[in-house]
């Protein structure tokens, strides 16, 4: 059956591609889309919590659908354009294409926009399309999966399967059928895209690293660091979302603070400095890091908890993601890893002082917190506008080397 795909694959990538490439393969339109609805959503938040815009949509609280689309809508959409492109690598069956490929993207772009139709049923029909949407991926990915019994990434599809429920728990609580629940689904939400932002991490980081840096590299991964962070987080997640277990909550996060601590000291190495493509996935690795520690403070001395958030979502689901569609999209373009744009330093720099202003200077400066917030909502579309102007048009095209995908 192997052999059979392999040569599947090897017919289509004879066929010549088309001149307008954004639809053979799935990291070229959500990529795309992510970034674009990464400037667009922080633009709509920036409007509603900065200069108190009249938008929120449909009766939702802001934070309720911010912090919904910023998960549900820009990283799924990430998530999406990665998984849909790793998985051919991983079975060697073709990936989606063509009008289905086109489909599975008017799903999630319909969920965005029905937010703000003016209707009764528009969150409904938002509910529907992210179904839809997460439904869809869900086959796209398993499909090929079993049809080659790859059973090691059935945690993959596992994640993918509690991702759509914690989405359903969230539009219960929104639509009213369930009161209260929504921020269950949020945040059950928001820690399942940490979990595969953490499995991704560990499998392509230290793999990039030792291929990207000039000295010779061995980056570590310990077993009983993957097996007790693994378990520790799964326990943290549980009893943050469900249960009022604050105390325990904190000891986890400096324990998960601490193990990973470990994981950043193995892997690192001073060429990491001179890389773009290497730092930004290392610091992105590192604001993780700091979320579980500013969670902890959070619990014993009292710090704001929307640092910690925004540690884990801005700075590391952030930066590890733009970090993974830049490298993604040279690579599957035909393009050389190690010759990126000359935009990308610039770009990670914006990102990352942008983490730094909305995590760490209300720590130091927490009267002008409103002033910071926006300050980083700009590094952020500017730093998603300069991957638009870099990558755009290689997203577009076909692969340089003249191979279909």
């Amino acid at each position: 059956m192997t052999r059979v795909l392999r040569d599947m694959q090897q017919i289509q990538e004879r066929t010549s591609p088309p001149s307008f490439a954004l639809f053979e393969l799935g990291f070229r339109p959500f990529f795309s889309a992510a970034a674009v609805f990464a400037i667009v959503a922080i633009g709509l938040w920036m409007a509603m919590f900065v200069f108190s815009a009249p938008l929120t949509p449909h009766g939702l609280g802001g934070t309720l659908w911010h912090g919904h689309e910023m998960v549900f809508g820009y990283a799924m959409a990430v998530i999406a354009g990665f998984l849909l492109t790793a998985v051919g690598n991983w079975t060697g069956a073709p990936g989606l294409r063509g009008s289905a490929l086109l489909g599975l993207l008017v799903a999630w772009a319909v969920a965005r926009v029905a937010f703000f139709w003016p209707s009764e049923s528009a969150l409904a029909v938002a509910a529907l399309a992210d179904t839809i949407f997460a439904v869809g991926l869900l086959v796209s990915v398993a499909r090929p999966i079993v049809r080659v019994r790859q059973w090691k990434q059935l945690g993959i599809l596992v994640k993918l399967v509690l991702l759509l429920a914690s989405n359903l728990v969230y539009y219960a609580g929104a639509l009213g059928y369930a009161p209260d629940v929504a921020t269950w689904g949020l945040y059950s939400g928001l820690y399942l895209v940490l979990a595969l932002v953490l499995a991704m991490a560990r499998r392509v980081v230290p793999f990039f690293i030792e291929r990207g840096v000039d000295e010779a590299f061995e980056a570590h991964n310990r077993a009983w660091v993957d097996a007790s962070s693994m378990l520790l987080f799964l326990v943290w997640a549980v009893l943050d979302v469900f249960f009022d277990q604050v105390i325990v909550v904190g000891a986890l996060s400096l324990l998960l603070f601490l193990l990973h601590m470990v994981r950043l000291r193995d892997w690192f190495t001073p060429g990491i400095l001179r890389a773009p493509l290497l730092w930004s996935l290392y610091l992105g690795y590192g604001f993780l890091v700091l979320g579980f520690l500013l969670k902890a403070l959070a619990v014993f001395s009292g710090i704001a908890e929307t640092l910690a958030l925004h540690a884990f979502a801005f700075g590391g689901i952030g930066m590890i993601t733009l970090g993974m569609m830049s490298r993604v999209s040279l690579g599957h373009t035909g393009r050389n890893v190690f010759d990126p744009p000359n935009m990308l330093a610039p770009m990670f720099s914006l990102l990352l002082a942008g983490a730094l202003v909305r995590v760490i200077a209300p720590l130091v400066d927490g009267a002008d917190y409103i002033a910071w917030v926006a300050m980083s909502q700009v590094f952020w579309m500017l730093g998603f506008g300069l991957f638009l102007v870099s990558y755009l048009p290689m997203l577009m095209r076909p692969r340089v080397d003249g191979r279909r995908g």
